[in-house]
């Protein structure tokens, strides 16, 4: 069986995660930029003297499908690596995976990853 894992963090610990995800023998991985917000609703900021809202912080999802084997390692060098401690640290999301395929060779499973 496999997982997929989705991570939110902040820009700023991406570099750290994607070191300790490294660590732990994951190199393949897809990064995103993203925007949004959880319960800290974003923030207002003032520009030339007019406040304005902003609602939607950017942050950079991080996806990984692994074997089940390796899902709490990766689990805790993402949440070592991402914690600042304050609000808006980030997610992490796990989904299962039927299967997966890669297309050069048509390899299934785990040895597609």
């Amino acid at each position: 069986m496999m997982t997929k894992l989705e991570a939110i963090i902040q820009p700023a610990k991406f570099e750290s995660v994607k070191q300790a995800l490294i660590e732990i023998g994951i190199d393949g991985m897809t990064a995103s930029e993203v925007r949004g917000h959880g319960r800290q609703k974003g923030h207002t900021e003032t520009y030339h003297g007019h406040e304005y809202s902003v609602d939607l912080l950017p942050k950079i999802k991080v996806e990984i499908v692994m074997d089940n084997g390796l899902v709490d390692k990766a689990v805790s060098a993402i949440m070592k690596a991402a914690a600042t401690g304050k609000i808006g640290d980030g997610k992490i999301f796990l989904f299962k995976v039927d299967e997966v395929i890669r297309i050069r060779n048509q390899e299934r499973g785990v040895a597609a990853l």
